[in-house]
This record gives structure tokens, sequence and C-alpha cells, in this order.
């Protein structure tokens, strides 16, 4: 198996892991979600939203902090988010009369906002070229330079010491 398939699975593991204790710790009204939009209607109010893959819907109140990562977030009219909201690899649409009450920090997409729209603490947005360099390029690059700097020393330190012929 190779290290790159390897390191995949174990990162899909732990992800699954995490979302799965997340999901039995929580109380009812949390939703997580893998690949599946999820809708808060009109009227309807829910504690905090998690989706992996996936987009976010919000008519309602939400009584906690909603994650997106690969995904969407639109908040409708009328829409109240009482914690903090962080987009992960995707955009952010907020309508008129949307209340949130916590912070907004949206990496890798735009926040498309509507001048009623109130956001109660800080906004962080970066943006596709800069949060995909740091966020992902980066790291792997310093990732790739020390597996050759590793590999450079074993094929050095097993290098057979060749004699000096005079």
């Amino acid at each position: 198996m190779s290290v790159r398939l390897r390191f995949q699975l174990i990162l899909v593991t732990l992800l699954v892991c995490a979302s799965c204790a997340y999901a039995l710790a929580a109380p009812g009204h949390e939703r997580t979600q893998w690949g599946s939009n999820i809708s808060v209607g009109q009227g309807e109010e829910t504690g905090e939203l998690t989706c992996f893959g996936c987009s976010i819907r919000v008519r309602g109140h939400v009584a906690g902090d909603i994650a997106v990562f690969g995904g969407s977030l639109v908040i409708e009219d009328g829409g109240v988010v009482d914690g903090d909201v962080a987009v992960f690899a995707g955009g952010m649409r907020l309508e008129s009369s949307v209340k949130i009450g916590g912070d907004v920090a949206v990496f890798g997409g735009r926040i498309r906002r509507d001048s009623g729209a109130s956001i109660g603490g800080d906004t962080a947005n970066f943006g596709w070229p800069i949060s995909i360099l740091f966020i992902f390029v980066l790291p792997l690059a310093f990732f790739a330079a020390f597996v050759w700097f590793v590999i450079w020393l074993i094929r050095r330190l097993m290098r057979p010491a060749v004699p000096a012929t005079a």
C-alpha cells in the first residue's frame, strides 16, 4: 500500500471517528451531515450544524455554531445564527435581515453580504488564491521537502565507501 493511500485512509478514519464522537456526545438538536445538504426551514429552530462536502441553507433559527467543509452556506431573509460561522473551501451568502451573533470566517471562498445583514463579531475572509497557498500548497511543499531530505540522507548514509586509489 502506498504512503499516499495510507495517509488518506488515516485522515478519513480520523474525520469519521471525530464526527461520530461529536454526534454521539451532542444533544438531539445538532445536525452533522456527510454529503447531504442541510436545510433549516422558516420557523424551525436547531442547535449546531456541521456539514462535510455539502451545503447548508438557513431560513430559521440556529442556536449554536455553523461549520461547513467543502460546501456553501446561504442564510436567507430572517435567518438567525446565535453562534459563530466557519466555511472552509466554499462560499457564503447573507441576504437582508440576517443576524449572526458571533464571528464569521470564510477560507477559500467569498462572502456575499447584503447591506441589511448584521454580524455581531469579527469577519475574516481568505479568498481562493491566498488560502490555497497557505492551507494546501505550503504545508505540502514543506512535507515534500522533508521527505526528500530524509530520502537523500538515507541514500547518502547507505552509500558504500569507495577506497581511494593511488
